[in-house]
């Protein structure tokens, strides 16, 4: 199995310290929430790019992709009935996918819920077109950078879209491309009454990336989740991508989250 961590965990650590903490708990891959890198995506220069992949090269590490895509970004949104926004946002989109290229990852993580959760004038089926339509403006330079999307569900509490596996492969079919699959997180599945592995299983044949984390917003382990299925399921299924470690609450620490969590997912497959 393969293990990332990604990057806002450390917050403003310097990135040698983060990668050197990361690399000694056993983390080979480094997943990058793009705002931590910059607040303007487009004038990131080709030099700071190669410098910054460069870098967590250097560290011992290797970049997977992005996540919290919109994150942090304004005049965004996914599934808007607003043409120019959705316009606007699929572009954004393709900056992003420039962006992976260039740091060397090829999956991009599309949860960012405050970008697209709809109103309640709007209905979900209106919502889903919407977000397919922005999706598939994306697809040809998704291609033409060989970058992934990985749709994210995120549970209710996070929003109203897509809140299950099964809406996220809804949207998946409706763009119909093999640059998009489905990103599975165990937080946010935790909230479906189908158990975690079950869900696995079901997704197994579109599941792109993997998310590692507990609903109490720790890391793996560190709540009332049982991993040891939940591993189990991903090895049934012959699931080759990263296992990447996410987490919500920072207090216990950044090197604290890294070790025990990795720590934990080795335990639970023991």
């Amino acid at each position: 199995m393969k293990y990332a961590i990604c990057n806002e965990t450390f917050g403003e650590m310097p990135l040698d310290q983060a990668l050197q903490i990361a690399r000694e708990a056993g983390y080979t891959g480094w997943e990058v929430a793009p705002f931590m890198i910059t607040d303007d995506v487009p004038s990131f220069t080709a030099d700071q790019r190669a410098a910054y992949r460069d870098a967590v090269s250097a560290g011992g590490l290797e970049i997977i992709g992005l996540h919290w895509l919109l994150a942090k970004t304004e005049g965004f949104h996914l599934t808007t009935l607003d043409e120019d926004v959705r316009r606007k946002t699929s572009e954004y989109l393709c900056e992003l996918a420039r962006l992976c290229r260039d740091l060397g990852g090829d999956v991009m993580v599309l949860g960012s819920p405050q970008q697209r959760n709809f109103p309640a004038s709007q209905t979900e089926e209106q919502a889903m077109e919407a977000a397919a339509a922005c999706l598939r403006g994306a697809v040809p330079t998704l291609e033409e950078c060989g970058v992934r999307i990985a749709i994210e569900p995120l549970g209710r509490g996070e929003g109203n879209f897509l809140n299950t596996a099964a809406a996220g492969r809804d949207l998946m079919n409706r763009i119909d491309s093999e640059q998009v699959g489905l990103h599975l997180d165990v937080k946010a599945m935790s909230d479906e009454p189908t158990p975690v592995p079950q869900i696995i299983r079901d997704n197994a044949d579109v599941m792109m990336h993997f998310h590692a984390n507990d609903p109490n917003l720790l890391g793996p382990g560190m709540g009332d989740v049982d991993f040891r299925p939940v591993f189990e399921a991903i090895k049934e299924v012959g699931y080759d991508g990263w296992t990447s470690v996410e987490v919500f609450d920072y207090s216990l620490g950044a090197e604290t989250i890294a070790r025990q969590s990795m720590a934990n997912m080795l335990a639970a497959q023991t």
